[in-house]
């Protein structure tokens, strides 16, 4: 005998897709920008990236400003600060004028990158909603070794 089970409601049985935030090549963005979820740039960003999943920077990307994120994997231009709590791919691509901190890099042969980098141990994860209490941290540290 076969029993028909009640199906529950779809909403709570069925997998979310991530989601993705996409700027188009040819797309250029002046201010911050604020995202739970995946972001993928292609064009230009005049300002800042903030996000709590994972960004990734196209070769055709131009970024003038910071980025907070999770993950990041970088093939673009990049002038700002990067500040990536566990991992961080900087392909053959990729330029990067600033400062990195992060948890895990990879750089691909190729890669250029001009800046302090700090990574391992001594980054904490970053707190994407208060970056000042990163920043003062930084600053700590900073002046507990000298």
């Amino acid at each position: 005998m076969l029993k028909n089970k009640s199906k529950p409601p779809v909403n709570e049985t069925t997998p979310k897709t991530p989601s993705l935030n996409l700027i188009s090549e040819g797309t250029r963005i002046k201010g911050t920008i604020t995202s739970q979820n995946d972001l993928r740039i292609s064009g230009r960003l005049d300002g800042e990236a903030i996000c709590k999943g994972k960004i990734i920077v196209a070769s055709t990307a131009r970024i003038d400003g910071n980025i907070t994120t999770a993950e990041a994997d970088i093939a673009g231009n990049i002038t700002g600060t990067l500040k990536v709590s566990d991992r961080l791919t900087l392909r053959k691509s990729a330029i990067v004028g600033g400062d990195i901190y992060t948890k895990v890099l990879v750089v691909e042969e190729g890669a250029q990158m001009n800046g302090n980098c700090r990574m391992g141990a001594e980054v904490q994860e970053l707190n994407i909603t208060d970056d000042s209490e990163f920043e003062k941290e930084t600053k700590k540290a900073k002046s507990d070794k000298d």
